[in-house]
C-alpha cells in the first residue's frame, strides 16, 4: 500500500512548482494537475507529514528542499490557519526547523486569543496537534500554548452528544463535519498522552465511540453531521481519504486506548474502498497509483446548495438519514495528493494490519522510481 502511495504521489508531483498538486483530474484530461498555490502548499506538507512515518524513501525525493520550499509560502500566501498548525507538526515529525517568519506568524496565532472565536475546528485541532508535537520534539517554546488551546476546546467544541462542534460560537457551530471529529478528536488525544490528561483521552474514546455507532452499513464514514443531537445529517459525500487515511489515523489512536469496535471499524472502512461499498466499484487507480476521490450525488456533482439546505432541514426536523438509490451515485473523478499523504501517515508504520496494506489490489503495483 505505501508503494501505491508513492507511485500516485509522482502523477501529482509539479516539478517546476516543487510540490504536489492540489488536484489530479481522473477524467482523462491533457494536463490533469491542477494548480492552486495555498493548497497546493497546504497539501505539500500533509504529504511531508506522511513521509516521516515511510521507513524507505526514495532517494531522489529530498524532503528538507520540499519542505524549506514550501514552508516559506505560508506567510506569502492566503492560506487557513490549520495550515500552520500542518507546519508545525511535520516539521516536528521530520526534525526540520521552522523559518522564523513562520514562527512569528504562529506565535502571532496563538497569542491572540481574542482571535479564537473564529477558530474553526480544523484550526483548532491542528494547531493543538502541532503544538504538542513541536514540545515532544523539544522545542519547549510552544508548550505553553498548549493547556490554553485544549481548555478552548473543552468549553468551546465539546458537546453532549460526543461529537465536537464545528466553531466555538454561532449558527455554523452545531453543523460538523467527518474531519472536524477526526482532527478535534486527535488533537485530545495528543494532548491527553502528552500530559495524561485523563479527561482528554475521554473526550477522544467518546467521539470515536460515537463515530464508530454512526458508521455505514458497509463501512461509510459519513460526512455531515449534528453534533448538537449526535445524528447524521448526510452521508454524502462518502470520502475515500477518510476511509483509507483519517479514519484509520484516529482509529489507530483509539484502537491503542482499547476503545471496543475501532480495529473492526478500521477494517470495515478499509473495505469500502477497496469495493465493499454500494457502486461495487474499488476507489484505486492501479495505473496511476491513485484514488477516486468520493461518492457524490449525482445532482451535486457541481454544487454544493442543496447539500446544505438538506442538512439544514434535517436538523430542524430532527430527521434521520442514510444511503439513497445507487442510480443516484456517481464518482468524484479526481484525486488529491493529501488523501495519499495519510495513507502514508496512517500506515507507514503498521505492521499489524497485513490483511489491509498487503490486499491483492496494493500487491500487483510495481513502483517505479523515477526522478522527482
Amino acid at each position: 500500500m505505501i508503494d501505491y502511495a508513492l507511485r500516485g504521489l509522482r502523477q501529482c508531483w509539479i516539478s517546476e512548482k516543487g510540490r504536489w498538486s492540489h488536484i489530479y483530474h481522473l477524467d482523462g484530461r491533457a494536463s490533469p494537475n491542477e494548480s492552486l498555490p495555498h493548497s497546493d502548499v497546504f497539501y505539500t506538507l500533509n504529504v511531508l507529514l506522511g513521509m516521516s512515518r515511510v521507513r524507505d524513501i526514495p532517494d531522489d525525493i529530498d524532503l528538507a528542499q520540499i519542505f524549506d520550499r514550501n514552508v516559506d509560502e505560508l506567510t506569502r500566501l492566503p492560506v487557513a490557519k490549520y495550515a500552520f498548525g500542518m507546519a508545525l507538526w511535520a516539521a516536528a515529525e521530520l526534525g526540520f526547523a521552522l523559518p522564523e517568519p513562520v514562527k512569528r506568524k504562529v506565535r502571532a496565532i496563538l497569542t491572540d486569543q481574542a482571535r479564537w472565536k473564529s477558530f474553526r475546528a480544523q484550526d483548532l485541532g491542528m494547531l493543538l496537534i502541532g503544538v504538542v508535537a513541536q514540545t515532544r520534539a523539544g522545542e519547549n517554546e510552544w508548550a505553553v500554548f498548549a493547556d490554553p488551546l485544549f481548555r478552548f476546546l473543552r468549553h468551546r467544541f465539546r458537546s453532549e452528544s460526543g461529537l465536537f462542534f464545528d466553531t466555538p460560537f454561532g449558527f455554523r457551530r452545531r453543523f460538523a463535519s467527518f474531519a472536524t471529529q477526526i482532527y478535534l478528536a486527535m488533537g485530545c488525544y495528543e494532548y491527553g498522552d502528552f500530559v495524561r490528561d485523563g479527561y482528554a483521552i475521554h473526550l477522544a474514546d467518546k467521539c470515536v465511540r460515537k463515530l464508530i455507532a454512526l458508521q455505514g452499513p458497509q463501512g461509510e464514514w459519513p460526512w455531515f453531521f449534528d453534533a448538537t443531537t449526535g445524528r447524521v445529517l448526510d452521508f454524502y459525500e462518502i470520502y475515500s481519504v477518510h476511509q483509507f487515511g483519517m479514519g484509520p489515523a484516529l482509529l489507530e489512536w483509539a484502537e491503542r486506548h482499547n476503545v471496543r469496535g475501532a480495529r473492526e471499524a478500521l477494517a470495515n472502512g478499509f473495505k469500502w474502498g477497496l469495493g465493499q461499498n454500494q457502486l461495487g466499484r474499488s476507489m484505486l487507480v492501479p495505473k496511476l497509483g491513485l484514488t477516486v476521490r468520493s461518492h457524490v450525488r449525482t445532482r451535486e456533482y457541481t454544487t454544493r446548495i442543496p447539500r446544505m439546505c438538506r442538512a439544514l432541514k434535517n436538523a430542524y426536523l430532527g430527521r434521520e438519514t442514510g444511503l439513497i438509490d445507487n442510480l443516484d451515485v456517481r464518482l468524484r473523478l479526481e484525486c488529491r495528493s493529501y488523501e495519499l499523504g495519510w495513507i502514508l501517515w496512517s500506515f507507514g508504520q503498521r505492521v499489524d494490519v497485513r490483511e489491509l496494506t498487503h490486499d491483492q489490489a496494493f500487491s500487483d503495483i510495481s513502483v517505479e522510481r523515477d526522478t522527482i
